[in-house]
């Protein structure tokens, strides 16, 4: 049964202990299956994440001719084991230049990145596309530094959808700037030893860098012969669970799986709490940045978050998006450039549009943990990286937080039905 199109979180209001399991990375387990996938022999991902964003990665693979088994993981619903049989840096071929293999990336950046320079390794031609968010997306970059590798990519307008020539390895440099998306240096880099390129990442980001950086590490410590890699806790999907410790300490005693690696740049969500005077995007943290900015209401003082210019191109506005339904609650926020300046405010409930974003629904579903009359439409967008996170908060303790949710008519769901699918 689909979650319905409206949900109300109901406040907790009794003392809560849980220790709350977190699904996998997703940029970790999206990075890992591209190396498996070039990698010779079987490598089998412990961990990973099983979400729309990740299974799109794993259909892509499985259609271009990748052997995938997919396993259920006992510990956690959206965690799986994924066991590829690597072919040794060889991309199955596409189709001839008329009829291209159709490889689906829904609003999967990472998917759509990544994907486009590992077909390039390959023969023949394949057409990569997404919904229509994703053909909105930029791509020019990562085209441009493919097409001075040699490769041809049909593209109208540099975006998706678009037709990929693969040519096979092409040994060769390419220079590509962090500042539009890491995801395009990270392309190259996982694919880069494979095919030979030498890729220049051209200036120094702040908030782009730290993912180019996990990207890097990942390729020096990923098993070359194959072997089994553990994928570690998402740390922008555990942000929503130390905002809920937050705004109900000292009711809440919560116990949070959390990366231990500190490659992803939002396991330093946890040390962000008081919030500071001013918190930015570029260099502290990614989108649990999107985390702090509901929190702030609840701050002892105002906060500016800085260098949010990147969320404005991501699954939705992201940056307008928190401003209007922020307000709707009764919050004081100034948007000036790619800033916001929320301040101490009392909030009241409101209906919350997501916009398709997966993040604004989980972001928003915390705080009706502590006010009253929040509403949540089209809670199911939470499919993209985490399925069952509303069965997180409803779940009896310690799985969960025990939360009830409720449909638009007023009546409690059972943890069942949940689940976003």
């Amino acid at each position: 049964m689909p979650l319905p199109d409206l949900i109300e979180i109901l406040p907790l209001t009794g003392p809560v202990e849980a220790r709350l399991a977190v699904p996998g990375s997703k940029s970790l387990t999206n990075r890992a299956l591209v190396l498996a996938a070039l990698a010779p022999g079987e490598t089998t991902l412990t961990g990973a994440l099983w979400s729309e964003d990740t299974q799109v990665m794993v259909e892509a693979l499985g259609r271009l001719g990748f052997a995938v088994r997919v396993e259920a993981d006992s510990r956690e619903r959206c965690n799986r084991t994924i066991t590829i049989q690597g072919m040794g840096g060889r991309v199955p071929a596409g189709g001839p230049r008329d009829r291209p293999m159709d490889l689906f990336v829904g609003n999967a950046g990472t998917a759509a990145r990544f994907l486009t320079a590992l077909i390039c390794l390959g023969e023949g031609s394949y057409r990569l596309h997404g919904v229509a968010r994703m053909h909105e997306r930029p791509q020019a970059p990562l085209f441009a530094a493919l097409r001075h590798l040699g490769y041809c990519i049909d593209s109208p307008n540099d975006r998706l959808p678009a037709v990929v020539h693969g040519a096979g390895p092409r040994p060769g440099r390419c220079r590509i700037a962090v500042e539009p998306s890491s995801q395009f240096a990270s392309a190259l880099l996982l694919c880069g030893s494979t095919a030979g390129w030498e890729v220049e990442v051209a200036g120094e980001d702040a908030e782009e860098s730290p993912y180019v950086e996990m990207t890097r590490r990942l390729v020096e410590a990923f098993p070359r012969h194959g072997g089994v890699w553990s994928i570690e806790p998402d740390a922008s999907s555990g942000s929503y669970f130390w905002a809920a410790k937050w705004l109900l300490h000292p009711s809440a005693a919560l116990a949070i799986d959390w990366p231990a690696s500190r490659w992803q740049i939002d396991a330093d969500f946890n040390g962000y709490w008081p919030l500071p005077p001013e918190l930015s995007r570029a260099g502290q943290l990614g989108d649990s940045i999107m985390t702090a900015i509901v929190l702030a209401p609840f701050g002892a003082r105002p906060t500016r978050f800085t260098n949010l210019g990147r969320l404005r191109v991501q699954e939705c506005e992201r940056v307008a998006a928190l401003r209007t339904e922020l307000t709707k609650c009764g919050a004081q926020v100034v948007e000036t450039g790619d800033t916001l300046e929320v301040f101490p405010s009392l909030l009241r409930g409101a209906e919350i549009e997501t916009y398709n974003d997966h993040r604004m629904a989980m972001c928003f579903a915390i705080l009706g943990l502590k006010v009253p009359g929040v509403r949540i439409k089209n809670p199911a967008c939470v499919k993209k990286t985490f399925p069952n996170f509303f069965q997180k908060l409803a779940g009896a303790p310690p799985q969960g937080l025990g939360a009830a949710v409720c449909n638009r008519g007023g009546d409690r769901l059972a943890v069942e039905e949940l689940f976003a699918d």
